[in-house]
């Protein structure tokens, strides 16, 4: 589900950026850049270690 909230978040990112500037909104651009985003908070999850519970 995060990938669907991150490439939707992303597009409309680029949409309401683009019209602030008056350029074109591109699907296919601000689709690559969701997918590098994507990537880029799984490898950030990634080597952020867990932190413990206070239970253990």
């Amino acid at each position: 589900m995060m990938i669907f909230w991150t490439l939707l978040l992303v597009n409309m990112l680029m949409y309401v950026a683009g019209s602030m500037i008056g350029s074109s909104y591109d699907f296919e651009t601000a689709t690559t850049l969701g997918v590098f985003a994507v990537i880029l908070i799984f490898i950030v999850s990634a080597l952020i270690p867990a932190q413990p519970t206070e239970e253990q």
